[in-house]
C-alpha cells in the first residue's frame, strides 16, 4: 500500500462516509488542529522521558494522545454516521487528574505567564494549541454541523489540564512560575506599601 494517494492532489479530501470537502473545510481545519496538538503533546512526552519524577504525567499525555485521535476520528464523522468514539469517562480522567493535582503546587493569586522550566513551557504550548483546536471545534457547530458534544467538554478540560500540570511540573523540577508584573494584586500591595 502506498502512503500517496494522489486524491488530496486537487486540493480535497474526504470525511468519514465518503463526503468530498475542500481541505479547508472547517471539519478538516478542526481535525487538522486537533493533530498539531496531539503532535505537541507527543514532543512533551518525549522531553519527559529524561525525568523521573514525571512518569505519571508523561502517561497520563500518551493516553490523552489516545484520546485526541477519539476526537479526530469524532470530528471526521458528519451527521454521526458511525458511534462517536469519545466519551464521557474521558472528561472524568481529566477531572479527577487535576482535582488531584491543583494544590499541590504553593497557591497562586495572580496571573501566570508561560514559562519557567522548558517542559513546562511545552505544556503551555499544548494549552495555548487546545484552545485553538476548541474554537475549531466550535466553528463546526456554529455552522449547524453536528460533533460529540463530549468532545467539545474534553477538549474544554483539557486546555486546564495543561495549565495544571505545567504548574506541577515547575513544581517538582523546583523552578518558578513566571508571574504577571501587572497583576492587579501586586499594584494593590505596592500602592498598600507606599
Amino acid at each position: 500500500m502506498r502512503i500517496y494517494t494522489k486524491y488530496g492532489d486537487k486540493g480535497f479530501t474526504r470525511l468519514y462516509g465518503g463526503d468530498r470537502v475542500s481541505k479547508t473545510h472547517i471539519r478538516v481545519e478542526a481535525y487538522g488542529t486537533m493533530d498539531e496538538l496531539c503532535s505537541q503533546v507527543g514532543y512533551l512526552v518525549s522531553e519527559m522521558k529524561e525525568y523521573k519524577e514525571l512518569d505519571d504525567i508523561r502517561e497520563e499525555c500518551e493516553e490523552i494522545q489516545q484520546h485526541l485521535f477519539d476526537c479526530g476520528s469524532d470530528l471526521a464523522t458528519p451527521r454521526e454516521l458511525r458511534p462517536y468514539k469519545q466519551k464521557e469517562s474521558d472528561i472524568t480522567f481529566l477531572e479527577e487528574k487535576m482535582d488531584a493535582y491543583m494544590h499541590i503546587p504553593e497557591k497562586i493569586d495572580r496571573f501566570i505567564i508561560p514559562g519557567g522550566h522548558r517542559i513546562a513551557s511545552l505544556c503551555h504550548v499544548a494549552r495555548t494549541m487546545t484552545r485553538r483546536l476548541e474554537r475549531k471545534m466550535v466553528a463546526v457547530i456554529e455552522a449547524d454541523e453536528m460533533v460529540n458534544e463530549v468532545g467539545l467538554i474534553y477538549i474544554n478540560r483539557l486546555s486546564d489540564y495543561f495549565f495544571v500540570i505545567a504548574r506541577l511540573v515547575n513544581h517538582r523540577l523546583e523552578v518558578k512560575d513566571t508571574v504577571y508584573k501587572r497583576s492587579a494584586k501586586i499594584f494593590r500591595e505596592r500602592k498598600e506599601g507606599e
